[in-house]
Protein backbone atom coordinates (compact mmCIF):
# COMPACT_ATOMS: atom_id res chain seq x y z
CA UNK A 1 0.00 0.00 0.00
CA UNK A 2 1.40 3.20 -0.68
CA UNK A 3 0.74 6.24 1.62
CA UNK A 4 1.88 9.84 1.43
CA UNK A 5 3.72 10.39 4.65
CA UNK A 6 5.19 13.77 6.17
CA UNK A 7 8.59 13.52 7.14
CA UNK A 8 8.87 16.35 10.22
CA UNK A 9 12.82 16.99 10.42
CA UNK A 10 13.06 15.49 7.00
CA UNK A 11 16.83 16.66 6.60
CA UNK A 12 18.02 15.83 10.34
CA UNK A 13 20.26 13.23 11.28
CA UNK A 14 16.84 10.78 11.43
CA UNK A 15 14.94 12.17 9.31
CA UNK A 16 16.65 12.38 6.17
CA UNK A 17 17.55 8.51 6.44
CA UNK A 18 13.79 8.05 7.10
CA UNK A 19 12.83 9.64 4.00
CA UNK A 20 15.40 7.31 2.16
CA UNK A 21 13.83 4.09 3.51
CA UNK A 22 10.34 5.37 2.65
CA UNK A 23 11.52 6.09 -0.66
CA UNK A 24 12.97 3.06 -1.41
CA UNK A 25 9.55 1.50 0.08
CA UNK A 26 7.81 3.04 -2.83
CA UNK A 27 6.08 5.19 -0.16
CA UNK A 28 4.73 9.03 -1.24
CA UNK A 29 7.41 11.17 0.90
CA UNK A 30 6.68 15.41 1.73
CA UNK A 31 10.15 16.09 3.68
CA UNK A 32 9.15 18.67 6.59
CA UNK A 33 11.58 21.44 6.41
CA UNK A 34 11.54 25.01 6.58
CA UNK A 35 13.58 25.16 3.26
CA UNK A 36 10.72 22.64 1.28
CA UNK A 37 7.36 23.74 -0.67
CA UNK A 38 5.25 23.62 1.06
CA UNK A 39 7.48 24.58 4.08
CA UNK A 40 6.80 23.32 7.64
CA UNK A 41 8.51 25.53 10.68
CA UNK A 42 7.82 24.36 14.24
CA UNK A 43 7.90 28.69 15.12
CA UNK A 44 5.09 29.18 12.63
CA UNK A 45 2.05 27.03 13.36
CA UNK A 46 0.40 28.84 10.47
CA UNK A 47 2.52 26.71 7.89
CA UNK A 48 1.37 23.38 9.41
CA UNK A 49 -1.60 23.10 7.17
CA UNK A 50 -0.59 23.60 3.91
CA UNK A 51 2.41 20.90 5.15
CA UNK A 52 -0.25 18.33 6.86
CA UNK A 53 -2.92 18.52 3.77
CA UNK A 54 -3.20 15.12 1.92
CA UNK A 55 -1.16 13.24 4.35
CA UNK A 56 -1.85 9.85 5.69
CA UNK A 57 0.85 9.37 8.09
CA UNK A 58 3.70 11.37 9.97
CA UNK A 59 7.15 11.23 11.41
CA UNK A 60 7.77 13.91 13.75
CA UNK A 61 11.15 14.78 15.30
CA UNK A 62 11.41 17.58 16.90
CA UNK A 63 14.70 19.91 17.35
CA UNK A 64 16.35 20.08 19.19
CA UNK A 65 14.59 18.24 21.53
CA UNK A 66 11.42 17.65 23.20
CA UNK A 67 12.97 18.34 26.88
CA UNK A 68 13.34 22.00 25.93
CA UNK A 69 10.51 24.89 26.88
CA UNK A 70 7.96 24.64 24.28
CA UNK A 71 8.20 21.46 22.71
CA UNK A 72 4.75 20.07 24.77
CA UNK A 73 2.88 23.31 23.24
CA UNK A 74 4.30 22.33 19.80
CA UNK A 75 3.23 18.59 20.36
CA UNK A 76 -0.01 19.54 21.12
CA UNK A 77 -0.85 21.95 18.28
CA UNK A 78 0.58 19.59 15.83
CA UNK A 79 -1.29 17.00 16.61
CA UNK A 80 -4.51 18.83 16.54
CA UNK A 81 -3.49 20.08 13.19
CA UNK A 82 -3.03 16.69 12.09
CA UNK A 83 -6.12 15.61 12.76
CA UNK A 84 -7.85 17.84 11.50
CA UNK A 85 -5.69 17.44 8.26
CA UNK A 86 -7.17 13.70 8.33
CA UNK A 87 -3.82 12.55 9.48
CA UNK A 88 -4.27 9.04 10.93
CA UNK A 89 -1.09 7.81 12.45
CA UNK A 90 2.15 9.58 14.03
CA UNK A 91 5.32 8.40 15.23
CA UNK A 92 7.19 10.15 17.59
CA UNK A 93 10.78 10.32 17.91
CA UNK A 94 11.33 10.76 21.51
CA UNK A 95 14.24 10.44 23.89
CA UNK A 96 14.52 7.72 26.40
CA UNK A 97 14.57 8.33 29.89
CA UNK A 98 13.28 12.35 29.89
CA UNK A 99 10.62 12.98 31.64
CA UNK A 100 9.99 15.75 29.83
CA UNK A 101 9.84 14.38 26.39
CA UNK A 102 7.08 11.92 28.14
CA UNK A 103 4.64 14.60 28.15
CA UNK A 104 4.74 15.25 24.74
CA UNK A 105 4.85 11.21 23.89
CA UNK A 106 1.16 11.43 26.37
CA UNK A 107 0.21 13.85 23.68
CA UNK A 108 0.46 11.80 21.19
CA UNK A 109 -1.19 8.81 22.89
CA UNK A 110 -3.97 10.47 24.24
CA UNK A 111 -4.57 12.19 20.18
CA UNK A 112 -7.03 9.62 18.78
CA UNK A 113 -4.35 9.14 15.97
CA UNK A 114 -2.36 5.81 15.75
CA UNK A 115 1.07 6.25 16.96
CA UNK A 116 3.87 4.33 17.68
CA UNK A 117 7.09 5.95 20.26
CA UNK A 118 10.43 5.61 19.81
CA UNK A 119 12.71 6.69 22.53
CA UNK A 120 16.19 6.37 21.45
CA UNK A 121 19.50 6.59 23.40
CA UNK A 122 22.17 9.09 22.59
CA UNK A 123 23.33 9.13 18.84
CA UNK A 124 26.17 7.32 17.34
CA UNK A 125 26.29 10.65 14.71
CA UNK A 126 26.87 12.69 17.55
CA UNK A 127 30.67 12.46 17.39
CA UNK A 128 30.65 12.93 13.36
CA UNK A 129 28.04 15.12 12.80
CA UNK A 130 26.84 17.16 15.94
CA UNK A 131 28.25 19.07 18.49
CA UNK A 132 31.21 16.61 19.88
CA UNK A 133 32.47 16.91 15.99
CA UNK A 134 34.82 19.76 16.86
CA UNK A 135 36.65 18.73 20.07
CA UNK A 136 37.58 15.35 18.42
CA UNK A 137 39.29 17.34 15.60
CA UNK A 138 41.01 19.40 17.93
CA UNK A 139 41.56 16.38 19.86
CA UNK A 140 41.45 17.13 23.08
CA UNK A 141 37.49 16.18 24.38
CA UNK A 142 36.65 17.31 27.82
CA UNK A 143 33.12 16.43 28.91
CA UNK A 144 31.18 15.28 32.12
CA UNK A 145 29.66 11.92 33.25
CA UNK A 146 32.78 10.03 33.11
CA UNK A 147 31.60 6.68 34.52
CA UNK A 148 28.19 6.69 33.06
CA UNK A 149 28.34 3.66 30.03
CA UNK A 150 25.58 4.63 27.42
CA UNK A 151 24.20 2.36 24.93
CA UNK A 152 24.21 4.99 22.02
CA UNK A 153 22.54 3.95 19.47
CA UNK A 154 22.69 4.85 15.66
CA UNK A 155 20.62 6.65 13.03
CA UNK A 156 20.24 4.09 10.58
CA UNK A 157 18.43 1.72 13.23
CA UNK A 158 16.25 4.41 14.96
CA UNK A 159 15.32 5.73 11.06
CA UNK A 160 14.74 1.17 9.75
CA UNK A 161 12.50 1.39 13.56
CA UNK A 162 10.61 4.38 12.37
CA UNK A 163 10.09 3.39 8.48
CA UNK A 164 8.67 0.09 9.90
CA UNK A 165 6.39 1.51 12.26
CA UNK A 166 4.75 4.12 9.55
CA UNK A 167 4.54 1.03 7.43
CA UNK A 168 2.91 -1.50 9.65
CA UNK A 169 -0.22 -1.61 11.74
CA UNK A 170 1.44 -4.06 14.13
CA UNK A 171 3.31 -1.27 15.98
CA UNK A 172 0.20 0.44 16.86
CA UNK A 173 -0.17 1.34 19.98
CA UNK A 174 3.75 0.27 21.44
CA UNK A 175 6.84 2.31 22.73
CA UNK A 176 9.96 0.99 21.63
CA UNK A 177 13.53 2.23 23.63
CA UNK A 178 16.07 2.17 21.54
CA UNK A 179 19.75 1.37 22.02
CA UNK A 180 22.97 -0.18 20.23
CA UNK A 181 23.94 -3.64 21.64
CA UNK A 182 26.27 -2.20 24.01
CA UNK A 183 26.90 0.47 26.54
CA UNK A 184 30.40 2.82 26.66
CA UNK A 185 31.48 5.15 28.30
CA UNK A 186 32.97 8.40 27.02
CA UNK A 187 36.57 7.27 27.25
CA UNK A 188 35.56 4.33 25.35
CA UNK A 189 34.49 5.64 22.86
CA UNK A 190 37.48 8.45 22.24
CA UNK A 191 39.71 5.49 22.47
CA UNK A 192 37.70 3.86 19.36
CA UNK A 193 37.85 6.51 17.02
CA UNK A 194 41.59 7.26 18.39
CA UNK A 195 41.89 3.57 16.93
CA UNK A 196 40.07 3.59 13.94
CA UNK A 197 42.07 7.50 12.90
CA UNK A 198 45.36 6.45 13.88
CA UNK A 199 45.01 10.10 15.91
CA UNK A 200 46.23 11.36 19.17
CA UNK A 201 42.70 11.64 21.01
CA UNK A 202 42.37 12.89 24.80
CA UNK A 203 39.41 12.32 27.09
CA UNK A 204 39.35 14.75 29.94
CA UNK A 205 36.68 14.14 32.60
CA UNK A 206 35.34 17.61 33.84
CA UNK A 207 32.68 18.35 36.30
CA UNK A 208 28.97 19.26 35.28
CA UNK A 209 29.80 23.23 36.31
CA UNK A 210 32.64 23.34 34.42
CA UNK A 211 30.97 21.78 31.29
CA UNK A 212 28.77 24.47 31.24
CA UNK A 213 31.54 27.62 31.72
CA UNK A 214 33.67 25.99 28.81
CA UNK A 215 30.17 26.23 27.11
CA UNK A 216 29.52 29.91 27.77
CA UNK A 217 33.15 30.77 27.39
CA UNK A 218 32.34 29.55 23.97
CA UNK A 219 29.63 31.61 22.99
CA UNK A 220 27.17 28.62 22.76
CA UNK A 221 23.36 30.49 23.71
CA UNK A 222 21.89 29.95 27.20
CA UNK A 223 18.82 27.57 25.98
CA UNK A 224 21.51 24.81 24.67
CA UNK A 225 23.65 25.37 27.68
CA UNK A 226 20.81 24.53 29.74
CA UNK A 227 19.50 21.99 27.34
CA UNK A 228 23.32 20.27 27.73
CA UNK A 229 23.16 20.56 31.38
CA UNK A 230 19.60 19.10 31.58
CA UNK A 231 20.34 15.90 29.18
CA UNK A 232 23.86 15.24 31.12
CA UNK A 233 22.39 15.29 34.54
CA UNK A 234 18.89 14.18 34.05
CA UNK A 235 19.31 11.56 31.34
CA UNK A 236 23.01 9.90 31.07
CA UNK A 237 23.68 10.15 35.17
CA UNK A 238 20.68 7.62 35.93
CA UNK A 239 21.99 4.22 35.57
CA UNK A 240 18.10 3.41 34.04
CA UNK A 241 19.33 4.90 30.78
CA UNK A 242 22.42 3.35 30.56
CA UNK A 243 20.46 -0.23 30.19
CA UNK A 244 20.85 -1.83 26.83
CA UNK A 245 17.09 -3.08 25.15
CA UNK A 246 16.51 -5.37 22.56
CA UNK A 247 13.92 -3.41 20.80
CA UNK A 248 15.90 -2.97 17.42
CA UNK A 249 16.31 -6.53 16.84
CA UNK A 250 12.51 -6.75 17.85
CA UNK A 251 11.41 -4.56 15.35
CA UNK A 252 13.76 -5.26 12.48
CA UNK A 253 14.72 -8.64 13.42
CA UNK A 254 18.22 -8.09 13.47
CA UNK A 255 21.03 -6.93 15.82
CA UNK A 256 21.41 -2.96 16.80
CA UNK A 257 24.80 -1.58 15.26
CA UNK A 258 27.70 -1.67 17.14
CA UNK A 259 29.49 1.54 17.66
CA UNK A 260 32.56 -0.06 16.66
CA UNK A 261 30.68 -0.84 12.97
CA UNK A 262 30.02 3.15 12.96
CA UNK A 263 32.86 4.11 13.82
CA UNK A 264 34.93 2.07 11.02
CA UNK A 265 32.37 2.73 8.64
CA UNK A 266 32.53 6.20 9.28
CA UNK A 267 36.22 7.27 9.24
CA UNK A 268 36.74 5.97 5.80
CA UNK A 269 34.49 9.12 5.24
CA UNK A 270 37.84 11.12 6.59
CA UNK A 271 35.04 13.70 8.99
CA UNK A 272 37.11 12.80 12.07
CA UNK A 273 40.60 13.23 9.97
CA UNK A 274 39.95 17.33 8.34
CA UNK A 275 41.18 20.19 9.57
CA UNK A 276 39.34 22.21 12.19
CA UNK A 277 38.41 25.63 9.69
CA UNK A 278 40.29 28.85 10.91
CA UNK A 279 38.49 32.09 11.65
CA UNK A 280 39.71 34.86 10.41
Amino acid sequence: MINNILVIGGTGKTGRKVVEGLKQKGQNVRIGSRNETPSFEWNNPESWEKALEGMDKMYISYFPDLAIPGAFEAIQGLTEAAKKAGVKKAVLLSGKGEKEAERCEQLVANSGLDYTLVRASWFNQNFSESFFLEPILAGHIALPMPYARIPFVDTGDIAEVAVAALLSDNHNGKTYEITGPNAMTFKEVIDVIAEATGRELKYQAVSQEEYNDMMKAAGVPADYIWLFDYLFREVLGKESNQVVTSDVEKVLGRKATDFKSYVLKTAKTGVWNQSIPQSI
